[in-house]
């Protein structure tokens, strides 16, 4: 049974730092694409950024490039999202994702899976 289970989510200030985990279990082999969306209140799903199954290709949102990392450690079984220079309007819970057919980086939500259940980032003025 695959489980997909993020934290590092809280409350910060506005320009300040956070880094998300993603710790995943039960996948048969780890070559896989693997990405973190949010959703804010009132909002739909949205992709953030995402990382191709060999830790390559990496993708970001616009509005987030510069200001925030994704990587991963396949020994650790863990995905992260280092996350600097906080905007109010990053306000979100935060889903990571992977799926077994996923090997190259996209923000197609129906391409993936398997998704953890958020942490929730509340950026402060």
């Amino acid at each position: 049974q695959v489980q997909v289970v993020e934290s590092g989510g809280g409350l910060v200030q506005a320009g300040g730092s956070l880094r998300l985990a993603c710790t995943y279990s039960g996948l048969p082999y780890d070559e896989v694409a693997m990405a973190w969306f949010r959703q804010a209140p009132g909002k739909e799903r949205e992709g953030v950024s995402c990382i191709g199954r060999n830790g390559d290709g990496m993708v970001y949102k616009d509005s987030v490039k510069g200001r925030f990392t994704i990587s991963r450690d396949p020994a650790k079984n863990t995905l992260y999202l280092q996350m600097d220079s906080l905007k109010p309007e990053d306000t979100a819970t935060y889903y990571c994702a992977t799926g077994l057919r996923v090997i190259s980086c996209t923000f197609q939500q129906h391409e993936y899976k398997y998704w953890g259940k958020g942490t929730q980032v509340t950026v402060s003025l």
